[in-house]
């Protein structure tokens, strides 16, 4: 099945470009509630992943043995500004892990907040790998080394018990058999998992709703899910969709972006996982699809909807700061 139309990019009267996709609603059982595009279309989760990789930092016994807040945990959990509130969070995770930046093997970028990159440039600052926007989920997964007595500098690579440790859990949550799940390598050099829409949206389900879970990843789900959603702002940051999101919901729904297009979302009190892929990867596209799914299932309010709607429908600017746009949903969804 080919994706459908998701997106109308409008200047003026004129619709001038348009964003294809894919969405799929799925509850924690497993069942598909709505959909549009291609539910068993294999998509490489991104970032949006990153909630389901921090699990094993519970399991372990990691997040006590190093004292993770619930700050320390959604930051695990994070695509970051790279503002202070989030590079001096993994700071002080590597001092209580006696780790060093440069044992953080997620590479470099400036950082994505332009305020604190400006700040780094006028005080000549170097760009290190805690500026990366995975170094909380790095940091998380350095910890998880240390907690099992294993090396640290290779803990990157997929055959790593740290990498193993993840792929069993992306396989148990999604429901993916594990030589079906495709591996690549992500923008910050760990393995990046490919599963069918459906299968995330149903891992985020289950992730919203861990009933039919054992004791121990019931309560593993439970930390991470609550840690994002009491400290959003570990999770991006300033002017980020998903920080925005979840301060809005109030500990209701969780959600993440990855790149490439991909949004996923958790609302706890339904037991409802959602899982969109912007076919193009624009990434413009993804929250204006994501509060429309919401609407379209009953699931956003008229208070939420106000206060995101910068994100509902996000404006088009010119150089001049004058409204000249609009990116608008145009799609129903198939229930």
């Amino acid at each position: 099945m080919a994706s459908e139309q998701l997106v109308e990019v409008v200047r003026g009267n004129l619709v001038e470009s348009i964003h294809n996709g894919h969405i799929a609603v799925v509850d924690y059982k497993g069942r598909l509630l709505a959909s549009k595009g291609d539910v068993e279309k294999v998509i490489f989760a991104r970032s949006s992943m990153k909630p389901l990789q921090a699990i094993p930092i519970i399991e372990t016994g990691a997040s006590e043995t190093f004292h993770f807040t619930d700050a320390d945990l959604s930051l695990a959990c994070a695509s970051h500004n790279g503002e202070a509130q989030h590079t001096d969070r993994v700071q002080a995770l590597l001092e209580q892990m006696k780790l060093e930046v440069n044992d953080l093997q997620c590479g470099t970028h400036p950082p994505r907040w332009r305020a604190a990159d400006e700040l780094l440039m006028q005080k000549g600052v170097p760009i290190t790998p805690i500026y990366n926007n995975c170094s909380g989920k790095h940091s998380g997964m350095l910890a998880t080394a240390l907690q099992m007595n294993e090396s640290i500098e290779d803990y990157y690579l997929p055959e790593h018990p740290v990498q193993q440790r993840i792929l069993q859990v992306v396989h148990e949550l999604t429901e993916t058999p594990i030589d079906d799940i495709e591996i690549g390598i992500d923008g910050c050099g760990v393995p990046v998992h490919g599963v069918p829409i459906k299968n995330l949206a149903h891992a985020f389900a289950k992730m919203a709703k861990p009933v039919d879970e054992n004791e121990v990843r019931r309560a593993a789900i439970e930390k991470v899910t609550h840690a994002m959603m009491s400290a959003p702002e570990m999770v991006g940051g300033t002017k980020r969709f998903c920080t925005d999101f979840m301060r809005a919901e109030k500990g209701r729904m969780f959600g993440k972006v990855g790149a490439e297009g991909v949004y996923c979302i958790g609302d706890i009190e339904t037991g409802i996982g959602i899982a969109l892929k912007i076919e193009d990867g624009n990434a413009r596209a993804t929250s204006a699809v994501a509060l429309a799914v919401l609407e379209q299932m009953d699931l956003l309010t008229d208070k939420v909807k106000e206060q995101l709607a910068d994100y509902y429908r996000p404006t088009l600017k010119n150089a001049r700061d004058e409204e000249i746009g609009c990116i608008r949903p145009s799609f129903v969804l198939e229930k």
